[in-house]
């Protein structure tokens, strides 16, 4: 399905991702681009499909034989909750990135046309320039925010940029007896894997195939790591984190139920604060989280202010609106009992359900 999807200034096609040369177009493309993030890279793309068995796509649009936007796709299958195609599969960011003076309508259509295709009756783009008025299109700008600063010059400045209350609770944290790793091996893969499997299903959530995690820090290579805090050799709180353009983003973290009295959480992000800025990032980016949730709050309190994110969604003619949300109050019932469910059958179950969310 390598045509042009139609006769318009900017052709769109998908890219062939077995070609070395459009592989380094786009990666170049990506890395230029002020608006790419790590959730554009093919990296991304191709290890969300490594790891979950959901397909990657690319979309590209050229002008004059340059590349002038790329989409990158997924297309995510559940059982549970039907099927549709998201940019970025598994992130919370992505969407359309569009070089200077660019528009995304034909874009857009390929994108439409591609879902379809897919049998994906629903699309969804996570960031970047949204459809106006486009039918069967919804753009919410309410749901979810983001939350970036920069990074300090030193440890001292670094605490003294933490509002009082969230500085007495890493204080408290510092203080404890907790040992810190760093690494991309086995003992910290198998130790994020282990707290982070019980940290989502203690807020109700499934856990992600440990494949997922297994190839975005293949792919990544040095561009992501784990940070891992013990308490008397036990790993309490991990962090799988990404680095991309200056910035590092605390992606998959979590702590078991010890960690809140051991201020591991609070102690797990200073650490990767001060981690970060020895690798050289100007930047500490803590990710999304929804509108006025605890994760929102807690975010604030370190002082990050919210940042409106736009997110839209397409539906085909015909098909109801998808509604994947854990947090919705359609899926509180089926949260209550997955937080009641033992570990071992939660992290059995899990994956299976949680591939399908995207």
């Amino acid at each position: 399905m390598n045509a042009p999807f139609a006769p318009e200034t900017m052709i769109c096609r998908l890219a062939d991702l077995r070609d070395p040369n459009e592989r380094r177009a786009i990666d170049a493309f990506v890395a230029a681009h002020p608006e790419g993030t790590a959730f554009h890279r093919l990296a991304w793309l191709e290890a969300a499909a490594a790891g979950t068995g959901n397909a990657a796509h690319a979309l590209l649009g050229e002008s004059g034989g340059a590349i002038t936007a790329y989409l990158p796709l997924n297309a995510i299958h559940s059982p549970i909750f039907g099927r549709v195609m998201v940019s970025s599969g598994f992130a919370v960011g992505g969407g359309l990135l569009l070089a200077p003076h660019a528009r995304g309508d034909a874009i857009f259509s390929a994108a439409e046309e591609l879902a379809l295709r897919q049998n994906c009756p629903t699309l969804e783009l996570r960031g970047g320039p949204v459809p106006r008025g486009r039918k069967g299109w919804a753009v919410k700008t309410d749901s979810h925010c983001g939350f970036v600063v920069p990074l300090a010059a030193d440890d001292d400045a670094q605490l003294k940029a933490i509002p009082r209350k969230q500085r007495a609770e890493v204080r408290k944290g510092l203080a404890n007896d907790l040992g810190v790793t760093v690494g991309r091996g086995a003992a910290d893969r198998d130790a994020h894997y282990a707290v982070y499997a019980e940290s989502v299903r203690n807020l109700g959530t499934p856990v992600f195939p440990r494949a997922l995690f297994e190839a975005m820090l293949d792919r990544f290579g040095e561009d992501a790591d784990i940070l891992t805090v013990s308490s008397e050799g036990r790993p309490v709180a991990s962090v799988l984190s990404f680095y991309h353009d200056g910035a590092v983003l605390p992606y998959w973290g979590g702590g078991v139920w010890d960690a809140r009295r051991l201020r591991a959480n609070d102690r797990m992000y200073f650490e990767l604060m001060r981690h970060a800025r020895e690798r050289g990032c100007e930047r500490f980016d803590f990710g999304r989280s929804k509108t006025g949730s605890g994760a929102y709050h807690f975010k604030r309190n370190w002082g990050f202010e919210p940042e409106p994110l736009a997110y839209a969604s397409w539906t085909a003619p015909g098909a109801e609106p998808r509604d994947a949300d854990p947090t919705s109050a359609k899926h509180a019932a089926q949260i209550a009992v997955w937080q009641r469910l033992p570990l071992g059958i939660a992290n059995r179950l899990g994956p299976w359900i949680a591939r399908g969310l995207g």
